[in-house]
């Protein structure tokens, strides 16, 4: 018994001695999607309020494609030291149900950290769409079946998928056109390539402010602050819908528990912080923190919910 007592004090001496010697080396924060978008923004603004927190250094590398798969892959084969973290979005739990084979497990493979924000997609047009509500969009669309285009960041992404819910539900056929990012995507779409998309608030409100696109509808249950008068779009005419786009931090399974602990216990502390509150807010994003044990459930839960929707849908990768 008292062997057992100071194997139990000794390893709880070496796991502190560990959590207190994190970051040893810099930090890479890898983000499976495009430059600038959702994802990204938000993980280019907490990354230096880590390495101030902690003493360490933080650096940002995209590594987008394949509906965030590949930078997911690259996280869960790294070394489970609390050095390579993936920051990442809803996409993550889609992937697994759109591709017959993904080098890793979207749950098994990846340690939960901490949930970070959550928040909706606005339902966007292109100014040049003669559309004013999301009735008149569904109206449209089944005038000319498959004749409108909606951009996505990428075949299975989260906006791909959200986009095939709206569809199903409302009972018209979009044509999609997937593109390597949601940089490009938003190119297009304010060009008019493409018409209509559903995109992160932070991507969309500039050019919401600007006139350039027209936001018909928000995708959550309850509507955005920030776009008080623009509905949801169960409320605009499609009962039932709702999609939430959330963001996380995940590490390779078999990271440590007390770096695990420290690092989800450092995001908690800059999420509780004002001025990054702000930041973050300026970026259209709602700070939504979850620790391990809360934010484990919540991802699984999501896996499931998605899966659903891809069976439901047929979504497919095209």
């Amino acid at each position: 018994m008292k062997r057992l007592a100071l194997f139990l004090a000794a390893a709880l001496f070496t796991s502190q001695l560990l959590a207190q010697s994190w970051p040893a080396r810099p930090v890479r924060v890898v983000v499976p999607l495009g430059a600038g978008g959702f994802a990204d923004v938000p993980a280019r603004i907490l990354a230096p309020r880590l390495a101030a927190q902690t003493g360490g250094t933080f650096y940002v590398e995209n590594r987008p494609g394949a509906g965030s798969t590949i930078g997911a892959d690259f996280v869960a084969k790294s070394e489970p030291d609390g050095h390579t973290l993936l920051f990442t979005a809803t996409p993550h739990v889609i992937s697994s149900h759109l591709y017959k084979k993904l080098p890793y497990d979207a749950l098994k493979d990846f340690a939960p950290v901490a949930l970070i924000a959550s928040g909706p997609y606005a339902l966007v047009v292109n100014s040049q769409l003669q559309v004013s509500s999301v009735r008149e969009l569904i109206a449209a669309a089944k005038a000319q079946p498959g004749e409108i285009d909606y951009a996505s960041s990428g075949n299975g992404s989260a906006q791909h998928l959200v986009s095939a819910l709206f569809g199903s539900m409302a009972g018209i056929e979009l044509n999609h056109v997937p593109y390597k990012g949601s940089g490009q995507a938003m190119q297009d779409l304010l060009s008019g390539q493409v018409k209509v998309s559903f995109a992160g608030i932070p991507n969309v409100m500039p050019h919401v402010r600007s006139g350039r696109l027209r936001a018909l509808a928000v995708s959550t249950a309850k509507r955005w602050p920030d776009l008080p008068d623009v509905p949801t779009v169960a409320e605009a005419g499609v009962p039932g819908y709702e999609a939430t786009l959330w963001l996380c931090v995940l590490a390779p399974a078999g990271t440590p528990a007390a770096v695990l602990t420290r690092l989800s216990d450092e995001i908690g502390k800059a999420l509780r912080d004002p001025e990054m509150l702000q930041n973050l807010r300026n970026a259209g994003i709602a700070a939504s923190y979850l620790g391990p044990r809360q934010f484990g459930p919540f991802m699984r839960a999501e896996h499931a919910k998605w899966g659903k929707v891809v069976k439901d849908t047929g979504a497919t990768i095209n």
